[in-house]
């Protein structure tokens, strides 16, 4: 009987570490500063390669041509209006 309570208590107190394992690494998926860190490594990682360091000029004239656009269009809009 004791042995089968000792055996409890070892599995609880695996069980009660796993969860706070478990519960930090929660904590830290979702503080700020990680979220922040981790979008700004994929904007970076969308406009550098990683491995080279050369900044990709295809995705950086594709937004550059998108602000362009969208620009050109408030222009057209506003010369419309008036």
């Amino acid at each position: 009987m004791s042995n089968e309570l000792s055996a409890i208590e070892a599995e609880i107190e695996e069980t009660r570490e796993r969860l706070a394992v478990t519960i930090d690494q929660l904590l830290y998926r979702s503080s700020p500063k990680t979220i922040v860190s981790r979008e700004v490594a994929s904007l970076k990682a969308h406009f550098v390669d990683s491995t080279t360091g050369q900044p990709r000029t295809d995705n950086i004239l594709k937004v550059v041509g998108g602000v362009v656009g969208v620009v050109a269009l408030f222009v057209v809009i506003r010369k419309v209006v008036n």
